[in-house]
């Protein structure tokens, strides 16, 4: 029995150098995951800006408008659809990377989703501390970087560790363009040997410590903040 596994697990993993395919679609995933989601906190970050000043001031309506309809429209519809659009008709006639487009696709998508988290944040924060600001002298711009959005962003730091550990799963479905990420890996693998075992549970456990290691991460992240504002 034993001989029987070492034997699969030799076939599926280690014959023919296929663990370089899983080691080369780890390094996508995360790479993907990182750049999507830094991308996706600097548009957050400006679509909840535009969106509190517009609901504090009842300015940028224009621009309040556009990014409201892009927040609908993106969490309207699946993240796998946005990704086929922008790599099968976006990007159609160009050489783009399949990894880049996977990027784009994600971060734009996790845009909307952050900046619903940040203004959340934002609107928790007490209104008194906008007056506050605005009556020693600051500007709306100035009160928003020196007083809410410190305070708003540290107060869904957690909710940002979660959206970050969801775009680690989601990158799955860069398979259906050709990204080498965790998922393509495992289906090439089985593909030349016809056991679909061992890539498989190889590739579920690979996501299974990463996000367990970042679920533990945000839950300490979470108890230094109360702790903190205890």
């Amino acid at each position: 029995m034993f001989k029987y596994i070492y034997n699969s697990f030799y076939d599926s993993v280690i014959y023919d150098d296929r663990y370089k395919f899983i080691l080369e679609g780890l390094f996508n995933t995360l790479i993907i995951a990182l750049f999507a989601v830094f991308i996706g906190f600097i548009i957050g970050i400006i679509i909840a800006i535009i969106r509190h000043n517009h609901d504090t001031n009842g300015k940028l309506k224009v621009l309040n408008r556009i990014v409201v309809w892009y927040v609908n429209i993106v969490r309207g519809t699946p993240v796998l659809l946005q990704l086929m659009i922008i790599y099968y008709v976006i990007f159609k006639s160009s050489d783009i990377s399949v990894v880049i487009v996977g990027i784009l696709a994600f971060g734009l998508n996790s845009g909307a989703y952050v900046s619903e988290i940040i203004r959340s944040g934002l609107n928790a924060i007490d209104k008194g501390q906008m007056e506050a600001g605005l009556a020693l002298g600051f500007n709306y711009a100035k009160t928003m970087r020196y007083i809410i959005m410190p305070q708003g962003v540290r107060n869904v730091l957690p909710a940002l560790g979660n959206e970050f550990i969801t775009l680690i799963k989601e990158t799955s479905t860069g398979a259906y363009i050709g990204i080498m990420e965790l998922t393509k890996a495992s289906d090439i693998i089985a593909s030349r040997t016809y056991d679909y075992f061992f890539p498989l549970i190889m590739i579920a456990c690979i996501y299974l410590v990463i996000t367990l290691g970042l679920t533990n991460l945000v839950n300490k992240m979470e108890v230094k903040l109360f702790n903190a504002k205890c």
